[in-house]
């Protein structure tokens, strides 16, 4: 019997007195590979496979997760799940209905030229070896790494009230990058962050047509960092690269945006937001160069998607439109809730991992600017890419972040190379200085495995996708400051 049947089976033949049931199934198998200075560090495969159960009694809802997926198994999550919701009803803030969980039907596959077949253990494990020997370009690399890491999901949602979904990833992230050393200077490069390069798809997306010169680029980048400039200290104009983009618009957009932080849900763990219910549809956010989506449609993007865990249909929606705030990051419940918009953005890291508020691809729009435009129009300024460290408080309101690799800007011109770039500022500050969005030309897409949330924990997938953008007057500093 297959999985879907199974599922569909237990709900048809549960004697619980529910108002609803759903069942979210998830089979999941990861790849990681990684190599070290020339050697192989690690090989290994892993599956998890198991089912989520939610049900709704009494005006509550109630979960319970098993990883047996027979009928004695699931049975007993049903059971264990209403149990859960009964116990709740006491306790209930809000009193849901079955309007929260609509019948939805239909499917979604990852876009993949090359399975991940494609190449064997032994052709990927080749690639990372052969990459680490093009990062090592001089004696003063004390480390070189690469690694690959892969994911196949799939996952079906059926429920007592007809939905039937099935969707299908197939997951390529992959990473390299190197550490050298001059006496007591240490500077990395990376080819846009670890694992930043994360896409749905297949091989094609790792290694592509560039790989052999960009893995040399970046050596001879990080060697040159070595005898560069301290980045200057000093209120200018600050040009961001999309990888550094996918940072600042994880952090300073995505995170206070999501709606069950706003409600204080996270405060114990991940912290809530300087955004207020009545800013949806009054606050001037950014300039009104700024216009963000969550894009879950986006073709090769990391967390694209067609429905989110609970069912509810994905579509592309305006966070943020020419500056003004429009709707959130949130879920049907927590809509319901706060009484704004919201999205398709219920999300499980995992089988046993109830969905809660969180961001997918969320996306800057692209400008009208070449990036030769951009620049053009800078008399003195800094332009930065790859994220190196990070702060922000957890109102997400006041940051700091630290980049890999800049480079001055003077006179429309990108001059000199500066080590050890930093900028801080306010959310609101940043992004209202916002002067110049560039156009599809500079817009790139980028991905982390890694966001994390809830308690307990989610460690969970993220997009993001921006063009090269310019911000006026923002705080820079180097190491030395």
């Amino acid at each position: 019997m297959s999985i879907k049947a199974q599922l569909e089976q237990a709900i048809a033949t549960t004697n619980t007195p529910a108002d609803w049931i759903g069942i979210r199934a998830m089979r999941e198998t990861a790849t990681t590979r990684s190599a070290r200075d020339g050697q192989p560090q690690s090989n290994h495969t892993s599956l998890t496979q198991g089912a989520m159960v939610e049900v709704l009694a009494q005006g509550q809802f109630g979960y319970a997760a098993t990883n047996q997926l027979t009928p004695a198994g699931l049975q007993q999550a049903i059971q264990v799940a209403y149990q859960q919701a009964i116990a709740a009803q006491p306790w209930g803030i809000y009193q849901w209905t079955t309007a929260q969980r609509p019948k939805v039907v239909g499917t979604y596959q990852s876009p993949a030229v090359k399975g991940l077949n494609a190449l064997s253990p032994a052709e990927l494990n080749d690639l990372l070896l052969r990459i680490c020997q093009a990062l090592n370009v001089s004696e003063q690399v004390v480390q070189t790494s690469a690694a690959a890491v892969t994911n196949e999901v799939d996952s079906w949602f059926v429920s007592s009230n007809g939905s039937d979904v099935h969707q299908q990833l197939s997951l390529v992230s992959s990473h390299y990058g190197v550490i050298v050393q001059d006496g007591a200077v240490v500077q990395q490069r990376s080819n846009n962050g670890y694992l930043g390069r994360s896409y749905q798809g297949g091989w094609e997306r790792f290694p592509d047509e560039h790989l052999w010169e960009s893995a040399e680029r970046i050596g001879a980048q990080a060697i040159a960092l070595l005898a560069a400039d301290e980045c200057p200290t000093e209120a200018t104009t600050l040009v961001l690269a999309p990888d550094q983009m996918m940072l600042q618009i994880h952090e300073s957009i995505g995170h206070p945006l999501e709606l069950d932080r706003i409600l204080g849900d996270e405060r114990n763990y991940a912290g809530g937001s300087f955004v207020k219910p009545a800013d949806f549809g009054q606050l001037q956010y950014g300039s009104e160069l700024m216009n963000i989506t969550f894009d879950p449609t986006v073709a090769g993007e990391y967390a694209s998607y067609q429905f989110d865990d609970t069912g509810a249909p994905a579509t592309r929606e305006y966070l943020i439109r020419a500056g003004k705030l429009e709707r959130g990051l949130g879920s049907l419940e927590s809509q319901a809730r706060l009484g704004v918009p919201g999205v398709a953005c219920a999300r499980a890291s995992s089988w046993n991992r109830p969905p809660i508020d969180r961001m997918a691809n969320v996306n800057l729009e692209p400008g009208d600017q070449s990036f030769h435009a951009v620049i053009a129009g800078i008399e003195r300024g800094v332009y930065m890419e790859t994220n190196r460290s990070w702060s922000i408080d957890d109102q997400r309101h006041k940051f700091q972040f630290g980049c890999e690799y800049a480079r001055l800007i003077e006179n429309g011109q990108l001059t000199k190379l500066l080590r050890n770039p930093n900028y801080r500022a306010t959310t609101p500050q940043f992004w209202h200085s916002l002067v110049a969005v560039g156009d599809r030309s500079t817009w790139a897409m980028y991905g982390t495995p890694f966001c994390g949330k809830g308690e307990p924990n989610q460690a969970i997938r993220v997009g993001h996708a921006s063009p090269v953008c310019a911000f006026a007057n923002i705080e820079v500093f180097g190491g030395a400051a």
